[in-house]
């Protein structure tokens, strides 16, 4: 019986109706395209925040503009990503991860040609392409790494991370050199040099193409049963949501409680660079060792479990070990790289993926933009951290719990 029920749920072929993308081998030359896309997915986020003054005096804009242009990312990642499957279905994921690109460096470049309302203009363009990737990547993934696909998306995460590493760090050297609009738009060149080797590596494996029964008189493939009726892509949106939620909050608020604690601002920016990096080895690591197991939740639990305990000493005795706190919250932030595992991990083919990538980084990344509103807010009407932290640990037990569930060997 017990067998039974493995063979059912593991070595089931997709039912009649599904969307199916013609297999494709990933070799070195996309291997090098996926990491060169992915270290494209956060400069455009993470440059801004160094000029944000600097723009704000040359541009003559508001405190709420600059709210408005840091709030954008969260809300395209929301809205582009449930766009995306739609958009993969009818030109191929990797026609759509192409047009993503060119978006992107379109994007990159308008924002720093004209005034605030370009700049704002131009950054929802830029995140609407790399919205597009971000649920994307993981179909590429499971559809050219299907054997690799913890080692690929270890490397994948990894990228990605280190790429919004290297905006943070290198933008202001670049306007020290020749001031905010080329440090911004000098990322288009990298976005640009991502397209090139996309498009070579596409050209060679050939372009897959969508493959589903139809039915007589009709000229659109049978439609799929929607990921929103499905318990477990429900779980895996909610594990997803919580971690973005913390990292969010981690990112926007962390420096600002150290600093309020009397930490120096260059410290405060030094630790939290520290989490960031902490992730590269982490997920290069932690996701292709979780990937060979049938069931990933012990590695989930095990990562929130440490980052749960970092922000216990943020909440309760910040100013007594923060190195301590921050490396075990930034290995319990590396669990980022294992939510983007079990999406693959948990559908059965291409075209699932790319459903359920779109459902849970959709609808998860409106939950991760709540984090730092309601973070801040708690603080303003309390006057001190220890209630708005006490939030984030309820957030990682639900984390926890939901990721356990959504480990388990199991598809949609």
């Amino acid at each position: 019986m017990i067998e039974s029920r493995h063979r059912n749920t593991i070595d089931r072929p997709p039912a009649a109706g599904v969307l199916e993308m013609r297999p494709a081998a990933g070799g070195l030359l996309l291997t090098v395209a996926v990491v060169l896309t992915a270290l494209n997915l956060r400069p455009a986020i993470t440059s801004v925040g160094p000029l944000l003054g600097d723009m704000r005096d040359a541009l003559g804009a508001s405190g709420t503009w600059a709210g408005l242009l840091t709030t954008l990312p969260g809300l395209c990642f929301a809205a582009a990503g449930l766009a995306a499957p739609r958009l993969a279905a009818r030109i191929g994921v990797d026609r759509a991860i192409t047009v993503a690109l060119v978006v992107l460096s379109m994007g990159l470049l308008a924002r720093v040609v004209d005034g605030p309302a370009v700049v704002i203009g131009g950054t929802l363009v830029a995140t609407a392409g790399i919205a597009l990737i971000n649920v994307l990547i993981p179909v590429v993934i499971k559809r050219s790494f299907a054997a690799r696909i913890g080692a690929m998306t270890g490397i994948y995460t990894a990228a990605l991370q280190g790429g919004g590493a290297l905006g943070s760090a290198v933008t202001p050297a670049l306007d020290a050199v020749s001031g905010w609009r080329t440090a911004l738009g000098a990322w288009a060149a990298l976005a640009a040099l991502a397209l090139a080797l996309w498009l070579a590596a596409t050209r060679r494996r050939g372009v897959p193409v969508a493959v589903a029964p139809r039915v007589a008189g009709h000229e659109d493939p049978l439609p799929r049963r929607s990921m929103l009726r499905s318990p477990l892509a429900w779980i895996i949106t909610l594990f997803f949501g919580c971690q973005a939620f913390l990292a969010y909050v981690v990112m926007g608020w962390l420096p600002a409680v150290f600093i309020d604690g009397g930490m120096s601002k260059t410290t405060a920016g030094l630790l939290l660079g520290l989490i960031s990096v902490l992730a590269v080895p982490v997920s290069i690591v932690i996701a292709p060792a979780a990937a060979r197991r049938p069931s990933q939740s012990g590695w989930i639990v095990g990562l929130g479990a440490l980052g749960f305990v970092g922000v216990t000493g943020l909440a309760v005795a910040p100013d007594v070990a923060p190195l301590l706190w921050s490396v075990l919250l930034g290995l319990g932030m590396s669990v980022f790289s294992l939510a983007l595992t079990v999406i693959a991990l948990r559908s059965r083919d291409a075209a699932d993926t790319a459903m359920l990538s779109g459902m849970v980084q959709g609808i998860g990344y409106l939950l991760a933009g709540v984090g730092p509103f309601l973070f801040g807010l708690l603080h303003d009407l309390t006057g001190g951290w220890t209630v708005s932290w006490a939030v984030v640990l309820v957030i990682y037990a639900i984390q926890m719990v939901t990721g356990a569930l959504a480990g388990r060997n199991r598809y949609v």
